[in-house]
């Protein structure tokens, strides 16, 4: 079969997920486009939360490890909570707003003074074609793509190898099934050539640094995610996005229904081109 990225079936961590929670969710949030043919995409506090403390951290990897922290990271911070204030946010009142900010203020701070790895050297996968996240061909065959990107990738000199971070603003620890390690695994062992050696989340409430995880089988995972990679591909063939919970809908697919019944506040454009909702 022919290589065919623009009518390949892309999957990410994130887009699984949506697909693991309700179909009818994957659909809305991945598929479905609005008759300015923008997709749509609820904003939160919480989302925004995540988005300026990540955007704050990811951000030191563009400099040399000495001029790393020239900068105070409380200053970038400042300048990344900017773009996620107020109502574009998803903040419905001042003090909603002023409690998730010192949060994340403590987050970055806390990495100020708590550098660790963040100190050392990094590798960047190389800059996919159209300024795509960084991609594959889990099947060649199926014309399937995996998409994604990784918050930090450690360089580790001893053995010439790579260790993952990812950063963790919520409040709640990964779970064990989660795809996310497995989908970094698969990305790099394709993407570069070191020997991915080591992988860590950070919770950044509440830990001074990351904790380690074990890898995963990386043969175990190609097959764990592309038997999930399939069932969204024949769900896409077939437009089936059925809610498990019925024509009522679930937890995961109301928020977005309401935006298309005209429930939901538009906020603006986000950063994908994507039309914003605040419900």
């Amino acid at each position: 079969m022919v290589q065919d990225k623009y009518n390949a079936v892309w999957v990410s961590h994130s887009s699984i997920g949506d697909f693991l929670k309700c179909p009818r969710l994957y659909f809305l949030h991945n598929v479905y486009k609005n008759e300015l043919g923008r997709k749509i995409n609820l904003t939160s506090p919480a989302l925004s939360l995540g988005i300026a403390v990540h955007e704050t951290i990811e951000g030191l990897s563009k400099y040399k490890v000495e001029e790393r922290f020239f900068k105070s990271l409380e200053e970038t911070f400042e300048e990344e909570w900017v773009k996620v204030s107020g109502r574009k946010g998803g903040f419905k009142t001042e003090q909603e707003e002023a409690e998730a900010k010192e949060r994340g203020r403590k987050m970055v701070l806390r990495v100020e003074k708590n550098p660790g790895p963040l100190a050392n050297k990094t590798i960047k996968l190389a800059p996919a074609h159209n300024n795509m996240p960084p991609n594959f061909f889990l099947s060649e065959e199926e014309n399937i793509i995996l998409n994604g990107k990784i918050d930090w990738i450690e360089y580790v000199p001893e053995d010439d190898s790579i260790r993952v971070i990812d950063f963790k603003t919520g409040k709640n620890e990964e779970k064990a099934d989660s795809l996310q390690l497995p989908i970094y695994l698969l990305l790099l062992n394709n993407l570069q050539k070191r020997k991915v050696s080591g992988a860590a989340y950070w919770y950044l409430d509440m830990a001074d640094k990351p904790v380690a995880v074990n890898l995963p089988n990386a043969d175990k995972a190609h097959a764990q995610v592309l038997e999930i990679a399939r069932r969204i591909k024949t769900a896409r063939e077939n437009q089936e996005f059925s809610c498990p919970r019925g024509p009522q809908g679930c937890f995961a697919c109301k928020p977005f229904e309401k935006i298309l019944k005209g429930e939901a506040e538009y906020i603006g454009v986000g950063g994908y081109g994507q039309d914003m909702y605040i419900i």
